[in-house]
């Protein structure tokens, strides 16, 4: 079970084993959802439609997402590829592989620089600046959002709380995370989790890019 304000690595907490597919939510509002995948090499998840437009992020290994609306796609480490709703959807590897899906339903918004089947690497959507702290939505939904942000050397975000669930991925550098008052370290590669209204801050050291998931309240 994931503990709000104690870091951990998804990758290392979900391991394929050989011949399965494992699944465990990590976030969920209840509709919304967003669930790591370990399957095992040679493992196969059909395609399925759904109505939900859906983010397959691929944390360690090699990923084929397919749809009768693109084909087959290959999304790698640090990669990930989005849906469109409506059409048959499924995911097979050659590799063991550890993704996370998230599954928010009624998109509102999604980045418009990319299109369904289209792969691409989240820590290259923003840039760093100097001085500053660079935010971009890749996906906006009324219980559901998720943001990646950059963070330039020194700076950082005041104490502060969420209305809902969030969890942080690390992706590049490192930062200090305080969690309702204590200290954490968190690298590129791993996460932390904070419960609705914990409160918060993030201090960069050195440069620092990060993934935000958050629930939204309705």
């Amino acid at each position: 079970m994931i503990k709000p304000g104690e870091v951990f690595s998804i990758v290392k907490d979900n391991q394929p084993v050989e011949g399965c597919t494992i699944s465990r939510k990590i976030l969920s509002n209840g509709k919304d959802a967003a669930i790591v995948f370990s399957m095992a090499k040679g493992t196969d998840i059909s395609a399925e439609t759904y109505s939900q437009n859906k983010l397959f992020w691929v944390l360690q290994g090699d990923l084929v997402v397919y749809s009768s609306a693109f084909g087959e796609v290959a999304v790698h480490t640090g990669e990930a590829v989005w849906t469109p709703t409506d059409v048959p959807v499924g995911a097979k590897t050659d590799t063991d592989a550890i993704y996370v899906e998230i599954a928010p339903e009624g998109v509102e918004n999604m980045s418009t620089t990319i299109q369904p089947g289209e792969v691409f690497q989240l820590a290259d959507l923003v840039p760093y600046q100097t001085g500053s702290i660079v935010n971009r939505d890749v996906l906006v939904a009324p219980g559901m959002k998720f943001v990646v942000m950059a963070f330039d050397e020194g700076t950082g975000l005041s104490e502060h709380a969420a209305p809902g669930n969030a969890m942080v991925f690390g992706l590049e550098g490192e930062a200090v995370i305080n969690y309702e008052g204590v200290d954490h370290v968190l690298h590129a590669g791993e996460e932390i989790l904070f419960a609705k209204n914990g409160r918060h801050s993030v201090k960069a050291k050195g440069r620092f890019k990060m993934a935000l998931l958050m629930t939204l309240e309705k």
